[in-house]
């Protein structure tokens, strides 16, 4: 599919600046430090609410569920600026990208009416339940059962690397309602809503060597999920996951997650004077430039309700890869001795961009399996 050229408006850049003079304001009353990997790894609850107070979480919904109707590009902008300045979003990162549209498509009016008020105020956090333990990237295997009872459904099983389920309400969870068929093992999964604090659930920390924390294992234990918490139609629950994903694949998150580490490679080759050197980095910026044109494009398609399962997969595949560039290229560029508490920004950049980058191509799904979407859809095409 050939995907469209984005061309912000003079009023939309006079957003950029209006969010931009907000962060920075913010960096001067020492709100946030700026970090890399901001967006899963920078989890602030008081700065969600602050943001929240802004009109800047779920702004692109319908008013009446307290959005501002707002365009996907300004969401778009308002997204970049953030990761850019690496402030922590991550506490309301899944609600305002995933949850809220998901419910807004496949939802009841009785959870939009429930929900997205709340997500909207920065008062209720979710978490995705997708990766289970022994699966891989397997997804199709989900093995975490929900049986029907009286009322509702129990729920049995595990969830793996969700990403801040510590800090959330609620989880969108990825279950089996259906007996496994192992020639359709896609048939027969439901989304369920599943409160974080209900009886049953255990959250357990995945830590990285580092004593970070923002991976938990989530185990259920005959949880009780009432009938009105079920999303969309029983069953459905594979081809719901994947309208989602598309809204986690191809935001600037996939691009921009060492952006901080970028622009201080710059600033940093710029003080040495090192033509050289900006030369290099300069081909990070120009790859860069390309791919952020192609996610702006996908998020425009987004908004007129296209399909864009596989330029969204493609965006995912090469952008983390470029995210994970960044810091070969910097650390070649200029020396460093990369430590989390190091007052140099460049050095705690590096250490941050290092630790976290093994993960890029791996969470959102593996690069393999994307490049099976784009496979499948060239066949299909």
């Amino acid at each position: 599919m050939k995907l469209p050229i984005v061309q912000f408006t003079e009023e939309q850049e006079k957003f950029r600046l209006e969010v931009r003079s907000f962060l920075e304001k913010q960096l001067e009353l020492g709100t946030f430090k700026t970090k890399c990997d901001s967006w899963l790894s920078g989890s602030d609850p008081a700065f969600s609410k602050i943001i929240a107070e802004q009109g800047w979480i779920g702004m692109t919904w319908p008013k009446k569920y307290g959005g501002a109707a707002r365009s996907s590009i300004d969401r778009y902008i308002l997204t970049e600026e953030f990761l850019a300045a690496g402030a922590p979003v991550a506490a309301h990162w899944f609600a305002d990208r995933q949850t809220g549209p998901l419910l807004l498509r496949f939802g009841t009016e009785e959870q939009r009416q429930f929900f997205l008020p709340k997500i909207v105020k920065g008062e209720c956090f979710f978490a995705i339940g997708l990766s289970e333990p022994n699966s891989g990237s397997d997804l199709a295997s989900v093995s975490t059962r929900a049986t029907k009872v009286e009322g509702g459904w129990l729920v049995n099983g595990a969830k793996t690397w969700t990403s801040n389920a510590h800090d959330a309400h609620y989880m969108v969870t990825l279950v089996r309602t259906e007996p496994l068929d192992p020639e359709r093992k896609h048939k027969g999964l439901s989304q369920l809503i599943i409160d974080l604090h209900a009886y049953g659930v255990e959250i357990k920390p995945i830590r990285y060597l580092t004593g970070e924390h923002h991976f938990n294992d989530v185990f259920f234990e005959n949880v009780f999920v009432p009938d009105n918490r079920v999303v969309g139609i029983l069953g459905n629950g594979w081809a719901q996951g994947l309208a989602e994903l598309a809204f986690e694949r191809s935001g600037p998150e996939r691009i921009l997650s060492t952006f901080p580490l970028l622009s201080e490679l710059v600033e940093e080759l710029k003080k040495q004077g090192d033509l050289i050197g900006l030369a290099e980095a300069s081909k990070l910026i120009a790859e860069m430039w390309g791919l952020r044109n192609l996610s702006i494009g996908v998020a425009k398609v987004l908004e007129e309700g296209g399909e864009v399962a596989i330029p969204a997969a493609l965006v995912k595949s090469i952008g983390t890869k470029f995210e994970q560039k960044v810091p070969e290229v910097a650390r070649l560029l200029v020396q460093t001795m990369p430590r989390l508490e190091a007052e140099r920004k460049f050095d705690r950049y590096m250490a941050e961009a290092i630790l976290h980058a093994p993960g890029f191509t791996i969470r959102g799904g593996t690069s393999e399996v994307l490049y099976g979407v784009v496979a499948k859809g060239v066949v299909a095409g």
